[in-house]
């Protein structure tokens, strides 16, 4: 059989659409065979072949339709079906709108979808043909005909008339309109009337129980009851672990439960507010949500020897008490402020914990692109509890959110860069100033020994020679032909004023004019090797000079980065250029100001924002009550859960504005309430709400790892109270160790001697690829992205922990050596003295039962064994025998190993 000879249709179309033709023609199979020619914009098919698939995008293409199309009677029908479902004055997915001409010419987020007089060019006849890749529209329902697709065409071609045009056109920035419950404004609901109003201690509780009340039934006619108050041990060690994160000494319970003052209960409040403890148990929750980390992330995971400033500015301002609003706006843009201060500065480094990749071959934009993404969405779900990183790529799929919204929050960071400054921390300053007057003599004399002048304003300004301009420096005989840029802060250095310049400037300067000097031609000899004597002493002498600590923030650039829609969010597919703006569905910033982040600070804790002060309520509810008021901490959209108590959320929130956004008047606030006060016993008649959504009881809470930590470390007598400082680094295990991965100087962990090693859990080293193992076992946060709330688990794995983990053990033996050495009374006065240190309440009768069978016990085998007691515990006691410490040691792992321990009652 004969080859059957293929002719051409030439196609006036771009190689890319044939390739999309090709593949979606192959799908379809229409012919035996067909191929995109590489040199012509041609396409080759079988003559054979039959021409059902490709014949009517063929004619389409090839052939318009003769005569004038009708709009009203062809083309409106026509958008009306098949169009404006998805692209029309409710929805515009992809940015796109098609119920007016402007609005159609305008476009979507990837540019113009329409040419008038030119279908050929206009992508909505490629996207409905089946032309375009891997996109097809209609994306749901049955294929344009052949008819349709001509039609439109032939519309394009005649100009695209429209009549009335202009009549409906949208607004270019139109504001959206939702009813979904938070993006309504705050309001200030009253609260309720209640029966019970014996119960009642602060507003609060009437929201609750008003709430309790509607629950009637035959068996409580009145509706549920609220849980009585839990005991006095028990409150003071609820207050305790929740607001400084520490169990209270047997000395304070005893003290609490005497106090027969009847603001007994507030005066401990005041004190732990006030205790120096505070700022590091709340800074835990804030760092979460920021993803806090020691090290960069991705392969290289390096170390980030600065990122702990911005940890002790959390806790500083957290201790002073400094208003969220002013919290907001200094760590969203410290640098921006009127005078900058170096504290606030230090505060932007909030933006440096997005994850850094340094790995060879990085392309430097799209990750730049990555990381401004990672603020975007980041400041997005922690303070507008919004999950805005969802409109990256498309539409926001269930909230109000377009994808141009997306990248209109996005410019506002697209403008940061990122920058260490020093910043030097107490204690510096003297030796640096004795330094510096040292250093500069010492220079002085090298430059003068050298022939070199000082650095003179005159003599500067002549080194500010323009790249590549020949010239002559006849002070140094030297003929320069070419001048190679130095990729070095010395030429900006050179135009900083001198009185404004640092040490560290000034030696950019020498540095810039050395090297400058060994690029040009026609040196002599001995000048250069005279230069690089001098160049080497210089060195040695800034390697002696002491250097400030320093800090990771970030910096408004001088000129402003356009920002773009991200088609598909690739980094190098733009789309039309965006400008900094609030989501639509949300209040616009204030006119006329400044399209910068502090702009957008200030929007963030404006009045009108009906977001961030009903998420940060919401928040410090959860962290109190085991479970927010809406129980979806990161997500108040469409998506998210409703509030349990809508009125008592609002009226938080409009209470934390009217209190000066003071977050220490807004906690003790909650916790004076009734509610908050009531036992977490299970009951009966709340069967029916295993959540706890009506609050009828307070709720038990699993401690975070780091608390679980601190309350070992606290009971055993070994915490380390110091306030603030590096990052420690506990005991790793060296199995753990040679399986990781990394290549930065991580890899050598350095176990922490001395205090250091019973530092609180918040100070523990954060490495994101080889995180610390006891916090990964009780649930820490992997620091990758934003964590509003810690999940909890049990597992066999965190039972272990407690009691095999080295650092765990050595706390064990802290508790019975504190135990052995504080009470000389009998083993019922030390076991209950072990129990108050640890869970603040004596042991049950049954417990000491039980545990006085089990110390016998273990004295028995460890008199037989005294390895075995000597491994346990190790030192060598004065007062006692090492087999009785080790039965305590024993025992004290018991203790530690409870349920109770681990859990905030």
């Amino acid at each position: 059989m004969a080859r059957s000879r293929p002719f051409r249709a030439m196609l006036p179309y771009p190689r890319r659409l044939r390739t999309a033709a090709t593949a979606a023609s192959a799908a379809r199979k229409p012919f035996a065979s067909w191929r995109a020619d590489k040199r012509q914009s041609t396409i080759c098919f079988s003559t054979n072949a039959r021409l059902g698939g490709l014949a009517p995008i063929f004619l389409l293409l090839a052939a318009p339709l003769s005569g004038a199309v009708d709009f009203a009677t062809q083309i409106a029908p026509l958008l009306k079906t098949r169009c404006l479902a998805c692209h029309g004055p409710a929805i515009q997915q992809s940015g796109l709108r098609l119920d007016s001409r402007e609005a159609a010419l305008r476009g979507g987020y990837s540019g113009p979808v329409v040419v008038p007089g030119a279908s050929a060019q206009s992508r909505l006849i490629r996207l409905v043909a089946g032309l375009e890749e891997k996109v097809v529209m209609p994306p749901a329902g049955p294929r344009l005909a052949a008819a349709e697709v001509a039609l439109l065409r032939a519309w394009i071609d005649g100009g695209l008339p429209w009549p009335g045009a202009g009549a409906p056109a949208a607004t270019a920035e139109p504001r959206r309109v939702s009813k979904h419950w938070a993006f309504q404004p705050v309001g200030r609901p009253q609260p309720p009337p209640v029966k019970r109003t014996a119960w009642v201690r602060n507003p609060i509780d009437r929201f609750i129980l008003a709430r309790l009340e509607r629950e009637r039934s035959e068996a409580a006619p009145l509706g549920l009851p609220p849980s009585p108050e839990a005991g006095m041990p028990t409150l003071i060690r609820r207050l305790s672990l929740d607001l400084v994160g520490l169990p209270p000494s047997p000395q304070e319970v005893e003290a609490f439960v005497r106090d027969q003052r009847p603001d007994a209960y507030e005066r401990l409040v005041d004190r732990l507010l006030e205790s120096p403890h505070y700022g590091e148990k709340w800074a835990l929750h804030w760092l979460d949500q920021a993803r806090y980390a020691d090290t960069d992330g991705y392969e290289k995971d390096s170390r980030r020897p600065h990122a702990w400033r911005w940890r002790e500015w959390v806790i500083q301002a957290l201790n002073r008490d400094l208003p969220f609003d002013q919290f907001t706006v200094e760590q969203i843009a410290g640098d921006l402020a009127p005078a900058a201060a170096i504290e606030q500065r230090i505060a932007t480094g909030f933006h440096r914990n997005t994850p850094t990749n340094r790995e060879g071959g990085v392309n430097i934009e799209m990750f730049r692109f990555e990381q401004v993404v990672d603020r975007a969405s980041t400041v997005g779900t922690v303070w507008l509890g919004l999950t805005l990183g969802c409109a990256q790529c498309h539409d926001h799929k269930y909230d109000p959110v377009s994808q141009k919204d997306f990248y209109r929050f996005f410019a506002y960071f697209n403008n940061a860069d990122e920058q260490n400054i020093e910043a030097p921390l107490a204690g510096e300053m003297g030796p640096y100033l004795a330094a510096r007057g040292r250093y500069y003599r010492e220079r002085q004399q090298l430059l003068e020994e050298y022939g070199v002048l000082a650095l003179r304003p005159e003599w500067e300004r002549r080194a500010l020679m323009a790249a590549g301009e020949p010239g002559r420096w006849t002070d140094w005989d030297v003929v320069f032909d070419t001048v190679q840029k130095m990729v070095d802060d010395g030429e900006r250095v050179l135009r900083t004023p001198v009185e404004k310049r640092s040490r560290h400037e000034e030696d950019a300067i020498l540095d810039h004019i050395v090297r400058w000097y060994q690029q040009a031609s026609g040196t002599k000899k001995y000048e250069e090797l005279k230069f690089r004597e001098l160049e080497k002493k210089l060195a040695e002498l800034k390697a002696s000079f002491p250097d400030l600590s320093q800090a990771q923030t970030v910096a408004e650039r001088a000129g402003r980065r356009k920002s773009h829609v991200h088609i598909r969010g690739s980094w190098k597919d733009k789309g039309i250029e965006v400008e900094p703006a609030t989501p639509a569905v949300l209040p616009p910033t204030p006119a006329g100001s400044p399209p910068n982040r502090l702009t957008l600070a200030r929007w963030l804790v404006a009045p009108e924002n009906p977001l961030t002060a009903r998420v940060i309520v919401n928040r410090f509810w959860q962290e109190l009550f085991g479970r927010g008021l809406a129980d979806s901490p990161a997500d108040f959209g469409i998506q998210g859960s409703a509030p349990s108590h809508p009125e008592l959320l609002d009226w938080l929130a409009s209470e934390f504005q009217a209190r000066k956004w003071s977050v220490k008047q807004i906690l003790r606030l909650i916790v004076t309430s009734a509610a908050y006060r009531q036992s977490s016993a299970a009951r009966a008649d709340l069967a029916g709400d295993p959540q706890n959504r009506l609050l009828a009881r307070q709720a038990p809470v699993r401690l975070p790892a780091e608390l679980i930590r601190d309350s070992a470390l606290a009971a055993s007598g070994l915490l380390d109270p110091r306030i603030g400082g590096r990052s420690v680094e506990p005991h790793m295990p060296e199995s753990l160790l040679a399986l990781s991965f990394g290549s930065g100087s991580w890899v050598s962990w350095s176990e922490s001697q001395g205090r250091d090693k019973y530092r609180r859990g918040l100070y523990i080293h954060r490495q994101r690829s080889l995180l610390y193992p006891m916090l990964v076992n009780f649930d820490a946060p992997n620091m990758t992205v934003t964590a509003c709330r810690r999940e909890r688990s049990n597992t066999p794995l965190q039972a272990l922990n407690l009691l095999n983990d080295p650092v765990f053990v050595d706390m064990a033996r802290g508790l019975a050596n504190r135990v052995m050495t504080e009470i000389s009374g009998s083993f019922e006065d030390r076991l209950r003295y072990a129990f108050l240190l640890a869970v603040a309440r004596p042991p049950t009768p049954y417990e000491q039962e039980r545990l006085l069978g089990y110390y016998l016990e273990q004295r028995k085998i460890l008199k037989e064994e005294p390895k075995s007691a000597a491994a346990l515990f190790p030192y060598q006691p004065e007062t006692f025998d090492r087999q009785d410490a080790g039965a305590w040691v024993a025992i004290s792992r018991i203790i530690m190993n409870l349920d109770e321990f681990i859990t905030r009652e």
